[in-house]
């Protein structure tokens, strides 16, 4: 045991999962939108799950109880909200999913995290007349439970990052609207002041990314001096080391300072923090769920100068991690001993003046790095050519992502196999009457490439991780990824490998009811390491490499039963990009490999796709050529296929299938829509290498919207086979 050096210091977190341990919110919310939950019902609810926060963090003894980390959808929407003015819930929701009359706006990935926020649509005529209300009504909520203003710590997304991750349209740059957001910003702080709030947690991450000239300056605007009548400000970076930027933010006229030290240990080091500020060291994991050791927190503070006043703190908000490990009682106890979810989180950040025992040691791994890395062989157009002959398929082909609708009658019926009150043989039986019924539509109204709807699965890395091995898997340990949207990471904790075939059944199965092309469908190695909770003891690109080893042997069984297009999706392959330029080409070269260890064995008469949602591809477009998959499908419809621009502006040289019908909104587009949308692709990408698609799987969507979307969608392709072929 290594006893920590450290004085008392004053703890606390940067916020809380919102969701509830049950994904309570999540219910209340789907209901709200359904009709079944009255507006007040949902405020009733959304009262509850931050009564209960506050009440976990007085309960661990934090010194700051955090408040204005709650949102009903999204918190840079909410955050929006407070600089410009409060909306009703329902102008809330028309921005998140659109509605008949609007699209709602662009979603894209936090960070390098799996969390998606809406992208604020900003011009000209934006007001900023807001002065934080949500906000407000929460501190005088806490206050009416009890908790006294000296103890809250008020938090908001700073306005340079608020501005710098929304879109501008119109003349002008979106830093034209800094004097309104700052004034905004400057109101907020003084209603708090008003009722006693003493400190504000100001989140600024747009610092960990690389300088920007046009940040610094905006930075400074924002912070450049003190005001005395305001709270004082925490000022809280994170996701990354921020010392590349140290000068600019040392010049900053804030009373304090918070640095993620998981992601960007040893920043500390030869930093002479300025003495009147208060330093708050995020040492507990915010995104990941192994138990925090002395040894890791040594690292960490590596060059810490020992200031007495300094802060202990969560490196990031608890956003990305479950709520409760306490809920998970079918772990193993060995490897719950391992584990900590946001609760027990709360009780490491207050055990940090303390000794930490050191945790026992994962079982070791065997590495993967020695296999050489691999490319597909023969070149993209001489697959192409093969592929056009054995497929036989029209111009335009028309496809899905993979998944369609989990009804809560499939879900039922996956729950009671699950539980065993359902027998294997009747559990495949009903699966494959839905496979059957979902086949045959699809072949009724006229899609070319067909998928078998993933009836048996409830994850698209869940549903692999129980069938390799190395991983375990939680009741209740969902992570919110967008609006109501919860994922459940599985946990890799040991060696990954692939005791038998996982999909192959379901694929064959699905094949021999149509004459039509069958996908199968697999989830990447990237996206399976990205958006599961990999053990922090070994590198990613190691666990990375075992996961694709394992999916290769799953690739060639596919191959062999006579699945002739094999979709390995990879979503997650920009996300897992380091935030730092300096970092990318070593991500790149692994997360490539890692692509081509699973295809590149296969016969160039398969046709291999992937799939990537939400993500700022212009930064990568080099990378996902280099994938070299004969077909990527992305989503573009609620950017109005801007998105695709970057790619023939590259000149992508393989097969590309732009997303027409955004699957993350209810509204059902027209045919109309989508030829205009599929036109605009035509002058953007050769249409001989167009294919026809949604954005994204279908599986949180009812089936009346998808069986109109889905028409629609093969009329257009047929409207724009006979006017551009």
């Amino acid at each position: 045991m290594l006893f920590l050096i450290l004085p008392v210091m004053k703890s606390h977190i940067l916020g809380l999962p919102r969701m509830g341990a049950r994904r309570e919110l999540k219910s209340a919310l789907e209901a709200y939108w359904k009709g079944a939950l009255t507006e007040e019902g949902l405020e009733a609810v959304a009262r509850t799950m931050r009564a209960e926060n506050r009440a976990r963090q007085r309960d661990a003894g934090l010194d700051w109880i955090t408040v204005g980390d709650f949102a009903f959808y999204d918190h840079v929407l909410a955050n929006f909200l407070r600089y410009s003015g409060s909306r009703s819930l329902t102008g809330q929701f028309r921005l998140a999913r659109g509605d008949a009359q609007s699209k709602p706006w662009d979603m894209t990935k936090w960070f390098d995290t799996n969390y998606h926020y809406l992208v604020p649509e900003l011009d000209a005529s934006t007001s900023w007349s807001g002065g934080g209300q949500d906000l407000l009504a929460e501190v005088d909520e806490a206050l009416a439970d009890g908790y006294a203003a000296g103890e809250l710590k008020a938090v908001v997304l700073g306005p340079v990052t608020l501005l710098a991750f929304a879109k501008w349209t119109g003349s002008g740059t979106v830093w034209d609207a800094l004097p309104g957001v700052t004034a905004a910003f400057r109101r907020i702080l003084a209603g708090l002041k008003a009722r006693g709030v003493e400190w504000v947690q100001v989140d600024e991450p747009i610092l960990a990314l690389d300088s920007d000239p046009a940040v610094d300056a905006a930075l400074g605007a924002v912070y450049g001096s003190r005001d005395p009548s305001l709270p004082q400000i925490l000022l809280a970076t994170y996701f990354g080391a921020v010392d590349h930027r140290k000068a600019v933010i040392d010049a900053l006229a804030v009373d304090g300072l918070h640095l993620d030290l998981v992601r960007g240990a040893g920043q500390l080091a030869g930093w002479t923090i300025p003495q009147d500020r208060i330093v708050s060291l995020g040492l507990v994991d915010g995104r990941n769920v192994w138990a925090l050791t002395s040894g890791q927190v040594a690292a960490r503070l590596a060059g810490f100068d020992g200031r007495p006043d300094a802060w202990v703190a969560s490196s990031c908000s608890l956003l990305h991690v479950p709520v409760d490990l306490d809920l998970e009682t079918e772990l193993t106890p060995a490897l719950r001993g391992r584990l900590t979810f946001a609760v027990q989180k709360l009780a490491e950040v207050k055990a940090l003046s303390l000794a930490l025992p050191e945790a026992a040691p994962l079982d070791p791994r065997p590495s993967a790095s020695g296999v050489a890395p691999r490319r597909r062989l023969p070149a993209f157009g001489a697959r192409a050519t093969v592929q056009a002959s054995a497929l036989g398929l029209p111009s335009w082909p028309t496809t899905t992502i993979g998944s369609f609708p989990q009804t809560a009658e499939v879900r039922a019926l996956r729950a009671s196999w699950k539980k065993g009150t359902l027998d294997t043989a009747a559990y495949e039986r009903r699966l494959k009457e839905e496979i059957a019924r979902c086949v045959k539509w699809q072949d009724d109204i006229g899609l070319d490439v067909l998928v078998h709807g993933e009836f048996e699965r409830n994850d698209m890395v869940e549903a692999f991780g129980e069938l390799l091995e190395g991983y375990a898997f939680t009741k209740y340990g969902w992570v919110q990824s967008y609006g109501s949207r919860c994922v459940k990471p599985p946990i890799i904790h040991g060696d990954v490998s692939r005791p038998r075939a996982m999909t192959v059944a379901w694929a064959s199965y699905a094949q021999g009811l149509t004459a039509k092309p069958m996908k199968g469908m697999l989830t990447g190695p990237v996206t399976m390491v990205q958006w599961s909770f990999v053990r922090d003891d070994v590198p990613r690109a190691e666990v990375a490499f075992q996961v694709a080893a394992a999916l290769e042997k799953e690739v060639l069984d596919l191959e062999a039963a006579g699945i002739r297009i094999i979709q390995v999706d990879e979503p997650a392959f920009r996300e897992g990009l380091p935030l730092r330029q300096k970092d990318h080409d070593a991500y790149w070269s692994w997360a490539v490999d890692a692509f081509h260890r699973t295809v590149a064995a296969v016969k160039p008469q398969t046709q291999i796709h992937t799939h990537m949602c939400y993500s700022d591809f212009s930064t990568c477009l080099p990378q996902i050529a280099a994938l070299d998959a004969d077909v990527i499908t992305i989503e573009t419809s609620r950017s109005d296929m801007v998105l695709l621009d970057d790619f023939g502006k590259f000149e992508y040289p393989n097969a590309v299938g732009p997303g027409v019908w955004d699957i993350h909104s209810p509204r059902v587009p027209t045919k109309d829509e989508m030829v205009v949308l599929l036109k605009k692709a035509a002058g953007v990408v050769p249409k001989e290498r167009l294919w026809v698609n949604p954005d994204c799987g279908l599986k949180t969507r009812g089936w009346p919207e998808v069986e109109e979307s889905l028409k629609n969608l093969v009329e257009a392709a047929k409207e724009v086979r006979a006017s551009l072929t």
